[in-house]
């Protein structure tokens, strides 16, 4: 093995990231060594990459980011007992204690002391990566390696769409990124009877169909216009079932609580940029509305779901993914990923 890897690094506090020569990690104990094998970009790589506000606060250069991450087991240290040298893993980007109030309740996924990949921790926008044992996913043959980088995505919809049961139900998806995108798919997979999505870029809302969704409305005029045109389909006249907010635009949340149906279910998973207002009496209590905040995937509830919904065929990993570039093309991967006119899907990084 090397002593030396490529990684993309956050070498300081300002916009963009650097290929850079570093050394490889040595795994401590329970922790394994992967060799990365494809990673992926996440909308939520961008603040890094870009330098928000979040990121000033939150981010501590120089970081190697980057958390959707499949690889092959290098080497391991000491008492790793359920992977080895050689087993194809996908890796949960949430470091959970096992130990804090909510990890014994069983919801690992909100921990207290919660360690993010790619941004507590170094992340996979490299050649290797060194990470505990627990977070690794070991993949069935019948997963296809090139893209399972994408199963912890692909979790993030699952987990959005499936917190209650949608078979029978009409759903309406606000925000048709990758996330977005998986969740049209695992609504229609999982017996939805109507599945609608909201998306103002045209490429994506091609590749809404292309995922199964029955219809796809712009965000073009104002909200009452479009909230006019939801609510005139024969299907929803009183209002949808469900809606996944996987967006994060106040457009689209504020849209959300006026097409859901009285006793309607709303997932909470794309984050706005600010505080807005929302009129508990009149949108939620009057209503009976159920509301999930949507974090990550349920440990490992989710996982399995979402490796039994590849496996069968009802989803393909493959199928948001619009661009593919080796890790020395990163800055160009990111200039098309963060561009205004969104023409892309999932792209992924082939090491």
């Amino acid at each position: 093995m090397p002593d030396k890897m490529l990684a993309l690094v956050k070498t300081q506090r300002g916009f963009g990231a650097e290929l850079q020569e570093t050394e490889i990690p040595k795994p401590q104990a329970g922790e394994v060594l992967l060799k990365v094998h494809r990673s992926s970009i996440c909308g939520s790589d961008i603040p890094i990459y870009s330098w928000d506000s979040w990121a000033k606060h939150r981010i501590r250069p120089p970081l190697i980011f980057g958390h959707e991450i499949c690889g092959q087991v290098a080497a391991s240290g000491s008492s790793v007992k359920k992977v080895k040298v050689g087993d194809k893993v996908a890796v949960e980007s949430h470091i959970f204690c096992d130990s804090c109030a909510s990890c014994v309740a069983g919801d690992r996924h909100l921990c207290r002391r919660m360690a993010l990949v790619g941004v507590d921790v170094s992340g996979g926008f490299a050649e290797y990566v060194a990470l505990p044992e627990r977070v690794l996913w070991k993949l069935q043959g019948k997963i296809p390696y090139d893209y399972a980088s994408l199963m912890e995505p692909l979790g993030n919809a699952v987990y959005a769409t499936t917190v209650e049961p949608v078979e029978g139900k009409t759903v309406v998806v606000m925000g048709c990124g990758p996330q977005g995108l998986y969740a049209v798919g695992v609504a229609k997979a999982n017996g939805a009877s109507l599945v609608v999505a909201v998306e103002k870029s045209p490429f994506r809302a091609q590749l809404a169909k292309k995922m199964g969704a029955d219809r796809v409305f712009g965000t073009q005029g104002d909200g009452s216009q479009l909230r006019e045109e939801l609510l005139s389909l024969k299907e929803t006249p009183d209002g949808f079932d469900v809606c996944l907010e996987m967006s994060g635009s106040t457009f689209l949340l504020d849209l959300a609580f006026k097409i859901l149906r009285n006793g309607g279910r709303l997932s909470l998973f794309g984050l706005t940029a600010g505080k807005m207002g929302v009129d508990l009496g009149e949108d939620v209590i009057f209503k009976g509305l159920r509301i999930y905040g949507i974090l990550g995937r349920r440990l490992f509830q989710t996982w399995q779901e979402t490796e039994r919904l590849v496996l069968s065929g009802q989803i393909s990993l493959e199928s948001v993914v619009s661009h593919k570039f080796p890790l020395q093309k990163a800055e160009e991967a990111f200039q098309i990923f963060i561009s205004p006119q969104k023409n892309c899907g999932k792209i992924v990084f082939t090491n």
